[in-house]
């Protein structure tokens, strides 16, 4: 299926909205011809002399002006609830197909295809469909008025109109998409080089960087102006088209005009109105090949395949939370070593169990497995007994919170943070998971207390605050296992032994799985695995 006809199917669900705005735009855009067309004809009547009722123009010019507000209104409210739905889907696609895979991708190029190209398919229904649509209105239209007086003259105008309105905006697509691509991997790229600089402006400034990047910077820019002057230029040549056809419709019905001024003037009115209504289809066929080749890129994003699909007939869900790993066997790529091969391990319901190891030793890939973020080439991963492949991976991560080394907080409020991990939770929940992490005092302090703001990716905190914070999270989740991944990665020994320290007196009666490269001797655990050749070594009970 066409990526742009994918893109109205989603668009399904505003349907009625979508067709109320193309009722509300032909009919206005039959008063905008009308009101032109009389209006000449009565110009034509009183140079000979003959008065018109004025009440029809009134009318239609009342209504061209109403029509013309509803069209704006309803067209605009159905593109952005279109566009709405479409982030959604896009947003909802990546969750699901990028939870193995997201961090191995372009953060600009992702940013790229959510908000540049997502917003390329803006003028999809405003300015290709409605134009297209009134052009399929007015040829019929000026065929059959123009018609009564010279059927040589009705084909010759609508050839020159039908040229205007498709002809060009055809050509105009074709060079677009085969442009448009090119065109937004530039942009793509031009985002990935500003982020990547932005986000690594510390180490920029340190080097001495600054004027190689910005360079960098500069000359992706100019390949994205190149890029679009090109695409200008074809647009302009299009353009210029579409004006001399209608300049050359106008001249062929003046020039027939005979013994007729009056419907000669009017019939001149008509064309220019009806030549000024498509104007813009030839840029529209421009925006339909970049909006084709944006569709492409979306749906390519979306349609990433899912790392590891839910079972087709799932089977219950286990009332036990023993985790266990059976022989297995994994690597990311066909072309990357084994992480693991013949892994066993068991961590027994509300045991505290801490996986060291050095980097590369698999200690991330353990969790990821575990959440079902990717799946064993071969073994098991069992959770109360029952194999996780013939699980739902959203019943399997509702069973397990996770507390990553990188834990992000979000550019929101505290309370909104706390919520992701359950969004029904009351205000004496959140308290609780705050005191908990022993965060909350400090929050109590604040003016706006849960309200405080936190900063993108918790700036207003130290680091400390932020694990806290990230620790009260993940204490909310009503999940009877906790897996933290390297969660004092960054801090210093003070600030980590704190830490453990809170972690010890908190999550009772829960699974704790704690994955880390060392242990400070504050950590109470009940076993103790090293990874090591892609294997459990118990190193202590």
């Amino acid at each position: 299926m066409a990526p742009l006809t994918r893109i109205l199917l989603i668009w399904g669900g505003q349907f009625i909205w979508l067709a109320i705005g193309v009722i509300i735009s032909l009919a206005a855009l039959e008063a905008g011809v009308g009101l032109m067309t009389v209006s000449g004809y009565a110009i034509g009547a009183a140079a000979a002399g003959v008065v018109t009722l004025p009440f029809v123009l009134r009318f239609l010019g009342v209504s061209r002006v109403v029509l013309r507000y509803l069209e704006r209104v309803v067209t605009h409210s159905a593109t952005f609830r279109a566009l709405a739905d479409l982030r959604v889907w896009f947003f909802q696609s990546l969750a699901r197909t990028g939870a193995g895979g997201l961090g191995f991708r372009q953060a600009g190029d992702m940013l790229a295809r959510l908000v540049g190209d997502v917003e390329a398919l803006d003028g999809l229904y405003l300015r290709i469909i409605l134009p297209l649509m009134g052009a399929m209105l007015l040829l019929p239209a000026i065929v059959l008025l123009i018609g009564h007086r010279s059927a040589a003259l009705s084909i010759e105008v609508g050839v020159l109109f039908a040229i205007a309105a498709f002809v060009l905006p055809w050509i105009a697509a074709r060079v677009s998409m085969r442009t448009g691509t090119g065109l937004a991997v530039e942009a793509g790229a031009l985002r990935i080089a500003a982020l990547d600089a932005l986000t690594g402006l510390r180490e920029v400034r340190a080097f001495a960087a600054e004027g190689r990047m910005l360079a960098a910077v500069q000359s992706k820019e100019a390949k994205l102006f190149a890029a679009q002057k090109a695409m200008a230029g074809r647009l302009a040549l299009a353009s210029a088209g579409a004006f001399l056809c209608a300049q050359l419709a106008v001249l062929a019905v003046l020039s027939e005009a005979g013994a007729h001024p009056a419907a000669a003037v009017a019939a001149a009115f008509l064309v220019v109105a009806a030549f000024e209504a498509i104007s813009g289809l030839p840029r529209a066929g421009a925006a339909a090949g970049h909006a084709a080749a944006a569709a492409h890129r979306v749906m390519e994003a979306a349609d990433a395949p899912v790392p590891v699909p839910d079972p087709a007939d799932p089977v219950a869900m286990p009332e036990r939370t023993t985790l266990r790993f059976e022989g297995v066997q994994f690597r990311w790529s066909p072309d990357r070593p084994l992480v693991f091969d013949g892994l066993t391990l068991e961590v027994p319901e509300g045991a505290r169990v801490a996986l060291l190891g050095p980097s590369g030793a698999g200690k991330s890939t353990l969790a990821a497995l575990a959440l079902k973020v990717v799946a064993p080439r071969s073994g098991q991963v069992t959770l109360g007994g029952t194999d996780i492949a013939f699980l739902p991976a959203a019943l399997v991560r509702a069973r397990i919170g996770w507390l990553g080394q990188t834990t992000h907080l979000f550019d929101d409020t505290i309370r909104a943070n706390l919520l992701l991990a359950r969004p029904d939770a009351d205000e004496v929940s959140l308290w609780a998971a705050l005191d908990s992490a022993r965060i909350g005092d400090v929050v109590r302090a604040l003016p706006d207390k849960l309200e405080t703001w936190v900063g993108e990716g918790g700036t207003r905190f130290s680091g400390g605050q932020g694990r806290r914070l990230a620790l009260a999270r993940a204490l909310l989740s009503p999940a009877p296992i906790l897996i933290l991944d390297e969660p004092c990665a960054g801090l210093d020994a003070e600030t980590e032994r704190a830490f453990l320290e809170t972690l010890n007196d908190t999550a009772a009666g829960r699974t704790i799985i704690l994955i880390t490269h060392r242990l400070t001797g504050v950590e109470r655990l009940d076993r103790i695995f090293r990874l090591s050749g892609g294997k459990a070594v118990a190193a202590a009970a």
